[in-house]
């Protein structure tokens, strides 16, 4: 079993930056992947970036694409994502999760986890 601590969210105005943390602990070998997702009021939980250990490149849904960065720093067990040029629509609650669940594709599915952590409050005001 992986634990999973989020840190990082808060209330910031549209155009601003965030950086989001999860920190990692327990079984982290075995892990396939690690991802963040997001949850909007009335909204399914989205993707939003991940690494698979099989691949290598982070890959990121269209929508923060080009704003959003995922990095980890493997000696903290921790993964983070730099959110820039915020907007109202990234207001969401952020889970990061981690997978030890093989997959050949890519982890782009909730249901490709199988550890999450209890997410952190990202608002971002107009």
């Amino acid at each position: 079993q992986v634990q999973l601590v989020e840190s990082g969210g808060g209330l910031v105005q549209a155009g601003d930056s965030l950086r989001l943390s999860c920190a990692a602990s327990g079984r982290t070998s075995s892990s396939y992947a690690m991802g963040w997702f997001r949850q909007a009021p009335g909204k399914e939980r989205e993707f939003v970036a991940a690494f698979s250990w099989t691949g290598g490149n982070p890959y990121y849904a269209d929508s923060v694409k080009g704003r959003f960065t995922l990095s980890r720093d493997n000696a903290k067990n921790t993964l983070y994502l730099q959110m820039t040029t915020l907007k109202p629509e990234d207001t969401a609650v952020y889970f990061c999760a981690a997978s030890s669940i093989y997959r050949r594709s890519s982890y782009r599915q909730s249901s490709d986890y199988n550890n999450w952590g209890q997410g952190t409050q990202v608002t971002v005001s107009s």
